[in-house]
């Protein structure tokens, strides 16, 4: 396909990276010299320097041959300015990212319907649903769900003396059988692998496992794990995802979130219907000790800051609060993010690729999600009648190598695909593939 990006943001470039690696044809513009002159250098891309809103800049990029446009600025009226001009120019597809949360309501003016814009994405809103999912699986660091939540990808940090530890990966399917899982990929420090049967989990690894369901409990428990009861939470950061998280909280536990502009504060107090707003410094220890910090049983931390995400986040640790989530968009800080005692963190912009190239690959490609703090992509897809990935048992089928092939749904059962599976057209497959794999899975599920 022939896309057109605009914005070389921290989305636009994570997309347009994502999107070559796969051999389309993109073109990424960018108005701010920095963020331009990354972009040419760095991404297997044409960057053009401009406004996307330019009519002469969208005709040098393309776009009366363009199949998609997608604008993820930080300027709202940009994004669907341009999405609209794509429109007048029989562009197939167009995606904008907006910020104001008014554009997704239905008796909007100027919502997506209304606009003929193919998907208008709100980042804050795919944040807050991924903390409130990680909230409520409180034993993981990382989770992400398929086939309609039917198959969930599990992130676990282990700790150390687990019995599991040093054991074959095939000796341990052996003897944990009933709990149904596979081991995916496995982080060690700042090293990231698809493993094979031979390999072992070691004392501070990350692994990320894919489980059925109905075996999420078992498996949390195989690995030293155990959801934990909350109660009482707090939030840190007033803004449209503290808000938003708060809201959905709100209904089931005490929440108190803590902002520190006054107007916005008197905001969310009007906003809200249950939570305890508080006006004040977030990184004041005092603050969070006359607040109850140390009766928390959860501690979220999404202010626009990833820097004071982190560093309350570890005074939270320090203060003994079980569960932490922080917002930490930077992806220079994700590799160190599992060792300093974080346990759960989201990236804004992550969650909103992921997004985009969910609704890019339609179709046939059900979802698609990268993990954050590794290179692995995860992928659900239905194979077509007559691919080559149906003809064979998997131990006959030529799998590519840096691909695992992690569960199967088949009708209302899900299967842990071994040898002698033979995959079926119309099955659910959720692989894990590193970026430079992905044009060949295509080519053996089409």
């Amino acid at each position: 396909m022939h896309i057109i990006v605009i914005g070389a943001g921290h989305v636009g470039f994570n997309l347009t990276k994502l999107l070559s690696y796969e051999k389309h044809d993109v073109v990424i513009i960018e108005k701010d010299n920095e963020r331009f002159a990354r972009a040419a250098e760095a991404l297997d891309a044409h960057a053009i320097q401009g406004n996307g809103t330019s009519y002469k800049l969208l005709e040098q990029a393309g776009i009366k041959n363009a199949d998609l446009l997608v604008a993820v600025t930080s300027n709202d009226e940009v994004n669907l300015l341009s999405a609209l001009l794509a429109k007048k120019y029989n562009v197939g597809k167009t995606i904008a990212r907006v910020k104001n949360h008014e554009f997704l309501h239905q008796n909007c003016p100027l919502n997506a319907e209304k606009m003929d814009i193919d998907m208008i994405i709100h980042p804050e809103s795919e944040t807050a649903m991924g903390a409130v999912r990680l909230l409520k699986q409180s034993a993981a660091n990382q989770l992400i769900e398929f086939a309609e939540g039917e198959i969930v990808l599990l992130g676990i940090h282990l700790d150390r003396d687990l019995e599991i530890l040093r054991k074959p990966l095939i000796e341990l399917g052996m003897e944990f059988s009933e709990v149904e899982f596979r081991t995916v990929a496995i982080q060690r420090k700042e090293t990231t692998k698809i493993p094979g049967g031979s390999d072992m989990f070691l004392p501070n690894d990350r692994i990320f496992l894919v489980v059925p369901k109905s075996k999420v409990d078992k498996a949390i428990k195989m690995f030293g794990k155990e959801n934990q009861s909350i109660e009482n939470i707090m939030i840190l950061g007033g803004g449209q995802t503290g808000y938003l998280i708060a809201r959905e909280l709100e209904k089931d536990f005490n929440v108190k979130i803590i902002e520190s502009n006054e107007d916005a504060s008197i905001d969310l107090a009007e906003r809200l219907r249950k939570s305890l707003v508080i006006k004040g410094d977030g990184l004041d220890i005092n603050l969070l000790a006359l607040e109850g910090i140390i009766d928390m049983d959860a501690f979220i931390a999404v202010t626009g800051e990833d820097e004071t995400n982190i560093v309350a986040s570890l005074m939270a640790k320090h203060l003994r609060v079980p569960k932490i989530i922080s917002l930490i968009n930077k992806t220079e800080y994700s590799p160190i993010i599992p060792t300093i005692g974080i346990d759960a963190y989201l990236s804004k912009q992550m969650l909103t690729v992921n997004s985009i190239l969910k609704y890019i690959r339609r179709g046939q490609i059900v979802s698609v999600a990268s993990i954050p703090g590794t290179p692995v992509e995860a992928i659900e897809l239905i194979p077509k009648e007559g691919s080559k990935i149906t003809r064979k048992k998997l131990s006959e089928a030529k799998i590519p190598k840096n691909v695992i092939l992690g569960a199967v749904q088949r009708d209302d059962e899900v299967l842990i695909p071994m040898g002698d599976t033979q995959i079926k057209a119309g099955d659910k497959v959720v692989l894990f593939a590193l970026p430079s794999a992905i044009h060949d899975v295509e080519k053996i599920f089409n």
